[in-house]
């Protein structure tokens, strides 16, 4: 079996398990990667199987018109196979003979080696007839677009004159985001510090944090990770902690907290709060807060909870500053997660807003008057945003929205929208809200 093989053959495992068991990509890809001991190699498996599944409306498209009949249930992977060469083909452009040489290997790598033929026949039947069926895919919204119909028209009522736009960033590769603890260096010191290892970085104008690596490198790996001078989050994401507008001995909840990054940047932001309380519904996902916290030195009261319930988790003494990380339908980050496409549906966004209006009503009682709740999702849809918070404001008598910095995104609402790509980050909504007498 050669290298090339094994590495399609764990690309297509893991599309397979996304695409038919509806596992999510982040779930699937550790055991993929786990088998390739060349880096090189884990590399390459991460990138065809995040190309497959970021144009997975196009190549499932395509192999409707290649395919003389759908394959069955038995043939699963080899169907993920060549969604994996055809990302090879088109997204990354691989050589040709390379591409469908190691894949045909892979079938038979997959136990599959009947239908190596099949493999080949496709493959080659693609790039012979290429420019029919990238014609044919400009007529279907859902292929030309490579995002799902229930999206499309959700982008198109909320944002018609963006959702050309919104779609090709969500096919785009997300770039890599540093935070500097700013506590332990400066952003130019730690910058200084990334050249001499031969590393370029960028500055963001709107975070003083944030750094971003224009190429991609294992985070792990770089200088000061394991002594806590960086951790890696989107540029969008660190806008939380200063709209927070944190002041020493202030006590500040952050709902939603998991896996940590948020939190964290609070400590490193206002070292000298009374107590910062981190909760999140999800034990298994506070245990990687807590690792987070540790490897940073930071400390914070940990809880486990449900934030719309806090009658079971809450000491009953109100908080200076709310931070609700809201659960959302995360299209703001599809690039980050391109298995949203798939496994998200138009249903789902009734009861996310449910949700998040819940935690809303649960939350702000928590907080003492003339406080500040930030309320912030990864998320461009209107519904969980703008008119989540109209709603909320109409209800809630002592609630005021705060003025926003003009940077933090184009008006919304009462709140500010940032698309993926915006200044390279994130997409994210954030609403500052006050409690008044």
């Amino acid at each position: 079996m050669s290298d090339g093989a094994q590495v399609r053959a764990e690309a297509a495992r893991a599309i397979a398990s996304v695409r038919f068991d509806g596992r999510s990509l982040k779930a699937a890809l550790p055991a993929a990667r786990d088998a390739l001991a060349d880096p090189r190699d884990r590399a390459l498996c991460e990138a065809i199987a995040f190309a497959a599944l970021r144009y997975l409306p196009r190549y499932e498209f395509w192999l409707a018109r290649l395919l003389q009949k759908p394959l069955n249930k038995s043939a699963q992977k080899i169907h993920a196979l060549l969604l994996a060469g055809l990302a090879q083909l088109h997204a990354l452009e691989l050589a040709d003979y390379a591409a469908i040489s190691a894949s045909v290997d892979a079938a038979r790598t997959l136990g599959q080696p009947h239908l190596a033929g099949l493999v080949n026949a496709v493959l080659r039947r693609f790039l012979r007839e290429r420019p029919a069926l990238e014609a044919a895919a400009t007529k279907d919204p859902q292929a030309a677009s490579a995002h799902p119909r229930w999206l499309l028209d959700m982008l198109r009522r909320d944002w018609p004159g963006q959702l050309d736009a919104i779609c090709e960033q969500g096919n785009r590769e997300a770039p890599l985001w540093l935070r500097v603890n700013l506590r332990r260096i400066s952003r130019e010191a730690y910058a200084k510090t990334l050249q001499q290892h031969g590393i370029q970085s960028e500055a963001s104008d709107i975070s003083p944090s944030a750094l971003r690596l224009p190429e991609p490198v294992s985070p792990m790996s770089l200088p000061g990770w394991d002594d806590g001078l960086i951790s890696v989050q989107d540029l969008s994401a660190q806008l939380a902690a200063p709209l927070l507008d944190l002041r020493a001995n202030q006590r500040v909840l952050d709902i939603g907290a998991a896996p940590g990054g948020k939190t964290a940047h609070i400590l490193e932001t206002a070292p000298e709060l009374s107590e910062l309380v981190a909760l999140d519904i999800d034990p298994s996902r506070q245990k990687r807060t807590a690792q987070t916290l540790q490897r940073l030195g930071l400390k914070a009261t940990l809880a486990t909870g449900d934030g719309a319930a806090p009658e079971h988790w809450w000491d009953g003494h109100t908080f200076d500053r709310i931070l609700l990380d809201a659960p959302c339908s995360a299209t703001g980050v599809i690039r980050r997660q391109p298995d949203i496409k798939l496994h998200r549906r138009a249903s789902d966004i009734d009861a996310l807003i449910a949700t998040q209006s819940k935690l809303l009503d649960a939350a702000w009682p928590l907080l003492r008057e003339g406080g500040r709740l930030v309320y912030a999702t990864c998320s461009v849809l209107r519904g969980e945003n703008e008119r989540q918070l109209d709603a909320f404001l109409a209800r809630t008598s002592n609630a005021r929205a705060l003025p926003l910095p003009s940077w933090l995104g184009r008006p919304s609402g009462v709140g500010a929208q940032r698309f993926a790509g915006d200044d390279g980050g994130d997409g994210f909504f954030y609403t500052a809200l006050e409690k008044t007498p």
